[in-house]
């Protein structure tokens, strides 16, 4: 073919698929990897899907620094790539990560739920109605958050290394964050005052400083929504806390443990989350 010619075909070709409505992809159309961004008042969330099949909302490790470049770096692994072949895969940096590019206020008063916000609002931006969810390391109180707000669209949810609140270590959210993602997002966002900040992170992890942050224990026992929890055993991701909300979990299964150490066991918890995924998929999809 002429080089001009295959050109302006690949051009056209792009422009086709980034025209198709989200809502049109949910179920079976190939969707191109690529980042866009969906905004909500005075909230902008940067986000990327790949994949094609039942929608899989992930959600990224690493604290208030959530982002999906973290994701794809692969620690422990890659979920895109493991599950895009099957499902579609939907994933976003969190609002305000230093390193990301999802911005929006601080919102002092419910700031477990301004992520979810964020969450829902993207789904719904996407056209997308029932979905699954796999969160790491803060993504688990956000699942949960996530079956509490939304119990009628989420089928299913896998919590990774899920963090929680030790008993011998309550203020340890809080401490870390001022350190590690208090300074940098100050120096980014003039318009946030150091008080905000400090209200913030209060209200996140001081208020209720106990075991998931966004739910209680009864709210677990009586959660109908199937579960799959991968422990981990670092001060931020305590195993007490997953095992008692995988024992607290009407419908809730468990990993192998430890799944991340020795490397050559994380296939096989993947391929249980897979397992997971599979069964629980709605059949029409």
């Amino acid at each position: 073919m002429d080089p001009m010619r295959r050109n302006v075909l690949a051009g056209a070709a792009a422009t086709a698929v980034a025209a198709v409505p989200a809502a049109l992809a949910q179920n079976g159309t190939q969707i191109p990897m690529g980042t866009s961004f969906y905004e909500r008042g005075s909230v902008r969330i940067r986000y990327m899907v790949a994949g094609s099949g039942f929608p899989l909302m992930i959600i990224p490790g690493g604290g208030l620094n959530s982002t999906m470049a973290g994701l794809l770096r692969g620690d422990p692994f890659n979920p895109i790539d493991e599950l895009n072949n099957e499902f579609r895969c939907v994933t976003a940096d969190l609002r305000n990560a230093n390193g990301g590019q999802s911005t929006g206020p601080l919102e002092v008063d419910r700031p477990w739920d301004s992520y979810t916000d964020d969450h829902l609002g993207l789904m719904d931006h996407l056209g997308i109605d029932k979905f699954m969810v796999m969160g790491f390391c803060i993504g688990g109180p956000l699942v949960w958050n996530l079956l509490k707000r939304a119990p009628d669209r989420v089928v299913a949810a896998v919590l990774a290394q899920p963090s929680g609140s030790r008993p011998d270590m309550r203020d340890l959210f809080y401490q870390t964050n001022m350190q590690g993602w208090v300074p940098e997002l100050l120096k980014r966002r003039p318009d946030i005052s150091m008080d905000t900040a400090e209200k913030f992170l209060t209200r996140m992890y001081r208020t209720n400083p106990d075991f998931v942050f966004t739910v209680t224990r009864d709210f677990v026992r009586q959660c109908q929504t199937p579960v799959l929890i991968l422990p981990d055993d670092i001060p931020p991701h305590p195993y007490m806390i997953a095992m008692e909300a995988a024992m607290l979990s009407p419908n809730a299964e468990l990993s192998i443990f430890p799944w991340k150490l020795p490397r050559d066991r994380i296939p096989l918890a993947v391929r249980q989350i897979r397992s997971f995924l599979r069964a629980h998929r709605p059949i029409a999809a």
